[in-house]
């Protein structure tokens, strides 16, 4: 939920107390979970990836994949894998690899997993790559601007800095 720290106070009895105040309704849940103890985090609000920006990604996509004679989905799947801070990469046993790989390739075309192994026995270590569903607004141009790299390569004309800036801030006029 979309939220702002306001204040950080040392109470009486020596613990700190955060005042935060949300966007959304939090009445609910305050209810299921006042005085109990919980686990939460915080993390830096991003904006998620507009849908225009996801469409001209789209259509950069189509234009490669007949240049290159291959499938929009190969497009798609080899761009995640060239731009950072999309992926994560973990340690798991061998023998839980293929229930992990058909889990994660069910969220999208773009949730894709690559086995690059290890040196302890049993075990392996795979990057999980996220697909573009789940970016935010740098992910998503860091994305666009690999395939406009790829689609110049080519010859295919793309759109301007100007209107490429305009799709990706697009979502954040919405909410400001």
């Amino acid at each position: 939920m979309r939220s702002r720290l306001l204040d950080l106070a040392l109470s009486i009895n020596g613990k700190q107390r955060l005042t935060i105040e949300l966007d959304g309704d939090f009445r609910e849940q305050f209810e299921k979970f006042k005085d109990t103890d919980t686990d939460f985090s915080i993390k830096k609000f991003r904006y998620k990836r507009s849908l225009d920006a996801n469409a001209y990604a789209w259509v950069l996509i189509g234009k490669i994949a007949e240049a290159k004679h291959i499938t929009k989905t190969e497009v798609y799947r080899n761009a995640i894998r060239e731009i950072g801070g999309v992926s994560d990469v973990i340690s798991i046993k061998k023998a839980a690899v293929p229930r992990l790989q058909e889990e994660w390739n069910r969220k999208g075309i773009g949730w894709q997993i690559d086995d690059i192994g290890s040196k302890i026995p049993g075990w392996t270590n795979v990057i999980l790559y996220y697909g573009s569903s789940s970016y935010d607004t740098s992910q998503m141009a860091d994305l666009i601007d690999s395939l406009i790299q790829d689609a110049k390569a080519l010859g295919i004309e793309t759109r301007t800095p100007e209107e490429i800036n305009s799709l990706l801030e697009e979502y954040d006029r919405k909410y400001e």
